[in-house]
């Protein structure tokens, strides 16, 4: 299976409309080239500008869904289109991701159940997703989760039990903690024993430096590929039979103890 990450990159003074005619143009380009596209979170504003989430909200199916579901029908892939500020007409924002058939039909909607900023930001003016979210590709099952989401490993445990074999993880990661980005990235591949594609931004949100260096991991940890700092598709080749293989030549998931059974009192 071959999977394209597009590294887009968000910087200020360009248009929703240009970022979204851009990335469409970017997703084409993988046309023959890749079976799965992912993009990363919040590219249609950037992570960190958070006075444009609510000026630049959507419906599920506004322009970005439309622009998204032809742009992965003409190019015939699998499209993870990151996420973007979702405005439910019964609710709050929500941080949405998107992901198309190579035929253009949504596949999934997964809304983002870990806000990050704790006392600001996306935690106050975004609410919280409930639901874990699973897509079977014909050679593949995705777990969905985004950005803040790495850091917390219950839910990818979660996304596993629901059988997801590919863990896809779009974000705007900041540079000043790029280190905890490939570590924690590499930390779900091995616990998990699951591929981990991880996409990153590039550019600068509302004055914070994005890290870029999107990464895929293979269910042992290794490092199959790594993006740079810039704008970039960093495409790579991965056999999706290697989750079964890991899990049974080191089935290190049998042994698991806590969180199976209600505690003892």
């Amino acid at each position: 299976m071959r999977a394209s990450l597009i590294q887009i990159a968000v910087d200020e003074g360009e248009s929703v409309e240009s970022r979204r005619e851009r990335a469409a143009s970017l997703v084409r380009s993988q046309a023959g080239a890749a079976d799965l596209v992912v993009l990363p979170e919040l590219w249609t504003t950037g992570a960190f500008a958070f006075e444009e989430f609510g000026r630049e909200a959507e419906p599920l199916e506004g322009p970005t869904y439309e622009a998204m579901a032809k742009a992965a029908s003409d190019a015939g892939v699998w499209l993870h289109a990151g996420s973007i500020p979702e405005r439910d007409p019964d609710g709050p924002l929500y941080n949405t991701s998107l992901v198309f058939t190579p035929t253009g039909d949504l596949a999934a909607a997964y809304r983002k159940v870990h806000r990050f900023g704790f006392d600001k930001g996306e935690a106050v003016l975004m609410g919280a997703g409930r639901d874990l979210v699973t897509v079977r590709l014909p050679d593949t099952t995705l777990g969905l989760a985004t950005c803040y989401d790495l850091r917390f490993p219950e839910l990818f445990r979660g996304l596993v039990d629901a059988g997801a074999e590919t863990l896809v993880v779009p974000a705007g990661w900041p540079e000043r903690r790029r280190g905890h980005w490939t570590l924690l990235a590499r930390a779900r591949a091995v616990e998990d024993q699951a591929f981990v594609l991880a996409c990153g931004t590039a550019g600068t949100h509302a004055g914070v430096p994005q890290a870029g260096h999107s990464i895929v991991v293979d269910p042992w940890g290794e490092v199959l590929a790594e993006a740079g700092h810039g704008e970039e598709i960093l495409t790579v080749d991965f056999d999706p039979a290697k989750v079964a293989t890991t899990r049974e030549q080191f089935p290190a998931l049998k042994d698991r103890v806590l969180g199976l059974e209600p505690p003892r009192r």
